[in-house]
């Protein structure tokens, strides 16, 4: 059945995690947000090796092609709700609310795109791919936030933030640009239909 495939179970795979990271961040342990930072990469692991595993045994689907952001940007949301209420100041919050925020233009974009026909021209970019492994990091560095020797992981998972928001927004300027004629084309036809009636 091909949306049983390898990969579409490793996407399934990689949703039934979130509530067990969601667990293990709350754990009073002090080695939780150890663990919590190990789930997090075996998710962000999973979401490459399912791409390559489709491609590579030729088990790609409509379904899977679905799926697959969908688990992603579960986990980025779940993930980045955490670390909001970890660390309930702007400077969290603001970086969170971009992402989350792009995250929701972009997919509502795609889909009335898909609806008119032209879902190709908001395909997934190479900035897009820029943009999820920078912010697939920064969260990664955020959970784990202890120093590493000298190394202050925390405050550089917050400047990776920063960075993955811009190129969120970046990103997403690119999307709108590859779809405004479509946008404009549509808004001029029905201008030209008023006038006409």
């Amino acid at each position: 059945m091909k949306t049983m495939s390898i990969p579409t179970v490793l996407t399934w795979g990689r949703i039934a995690l979130i509530p067990v990271f969601v667990v293990v961040f709350y754990l009073p342990f002090r080695w939780a947000n150890e663990l919590t930072a190990l789930i997090f990469l075996l998710a962000a692991l999973t979401d490459w090796l399912d791409g390559y595993l489709a491609r590579r045994l030729d088990q790609t689907s409509a379904f899977g092609a679905f799926l697959d952001p969908v688990a992603d940007k579960l986990m980025v949301a779940t993930a980045l709700v955490l670390l909001v209420q970890t660390h309930p100041s702007p400077l969290v919050a603001i970086p969170a609310l971009i992402i989350v925020g792009r995250e929701i233009a972009v997919s509502s974009l795609r889909e009335w795109m898909a609806e008119i026909g032209e879902s190709a021209q908001v395909a997934v970019s190479t900035m897009g791919k820029v943009k999820t492994t920078v912010q697939m990091i920064a969260i990664l560095m955020m959970l784990y936030r202890d120093p590493i020797l000298d190394f202050p992981v925390m405050e550089t998972g917050v400047f990776l933030l920063y960075l993955a928001a811009v190129l969120t927004l970046w990103s997403m300027i690119l999307y709108l640009r590859a779809a405004w004629p479509s946008l404009t084309r549509d808004q001029a036809r029905d201008c030209r239909g008023k006038r006409e009636a």
